[in-house]
């Protein structure tokens, strides 16, 4: 009655099925360990700014360029504030506000991004408080620029004057007249009485959305697998009630009657 498991037709869907099953078992297994891989850089972040928070800050020019190692990290710069932008559209615990961003041209002639502080509400320069005049020296954690449109930064345009959407080279390169570091510093401790913005993790190292994609990329490659197994066997089961009908001769009398 199987007999029909052998026919040319049947080994093409045979064929099909036993290497479209272990693809898709193979393709949700390197999802999930690519969401454990994520879990497991989430929790060595962690443990590293812990850590990081207790270590002596480094000078900035030997923690560059800015990687998964050295994200986080403690660090100090000395110089000159000069340019002051905002980012608007940043949340801290759930409260929607705007990051207060001063470049500090440094000895090397390059300036460096420093998030002084996070301020609640709409983007308004007349709220920012004004830098420290004079030199200063700086502390805190060294971060790697933003691309705009991950991790909840926004990429639109069209902002006014005074405001970016970014952190990056790439977006205060247009908007300075002078060389950034591509790296940014936020202070351990909010300047002129603004809340402190947390250091980020690194990126890829976060139980972000392309995390949680993962997971769920997993899901639907293993029911993609049960699904082809499940079909196999519902076209099977349908070959073995035709034959058992042609065997009764209800298939000729089902025949027989429609042309009636």
């Amino acid at each position: 009655m199987y007999r029909f498991l052998l026919t040319p037709r049947w080994w093409g869907i045979n064929v099909f099925a036993l290497l479209a099953i272990p693809f898709c078992v193979f393709m949700g297994s390197w999802q999930l360990g690519r969401f454990e891989a994520r879990v497991q850089d989430h929790r060595t972040a962690s443990e590293q700014a812990a850590t990081y928070r207790e270590e002596a800050p480094r000078p900035l020019d030997e923690l560059l360029p800015v990687d998964k190692r050295t994200s986080g990290m403690q660090t100090t710069a000395t110089g000159r504030y000069g340019e002051q932008l905002l980012i608007p559209d940043r949340e801290l615990d759930g409260r929607r506000g705007y990051y207060v961003l001063t470049l500090l041209r440094t000895g090397s002639g390059k300036a460096l991004p420093v998030v002084r502080g996070w301020l609640p509400g709409d983007a308004d320069a007349a709220k920012a408080p004004a830098p420290p005049a004079g030199e200063v020296t700086v502390t805190g954690a060294l971060q790697a620029s933003e691309t705009p449109g991950d991790n909840g930064v926004s990429a639109r345009g069209g902002l006014p004057s005074g405001q970016t959407a970014a952190i990056s080279a790439a977006s205060l390169v247009n908007i300075v007249p002078h060389d950034v570091y591509d790296a940014w510093v936020t202070l351990n401790r909010g300047d002129s009485g603004m809340t402190a913005v947390p250091a980020k993790a690194p990126t890829n190292t976060g139980l972000d959305l392309k995390a949680f994609q993962n997971l769920g990329y997993t899901g639907e490659w293993f029911v993609f697998a049960g699904f082809v197994v499940f079909m196999w066997f519902r076209l099977v089961r349908r070959e073995v009630e035709a034959a058992r009908d042609a065997e009764l001769g209800l298939e000729a009398e089902e025949e027989r009657v429609a042309a009636v």
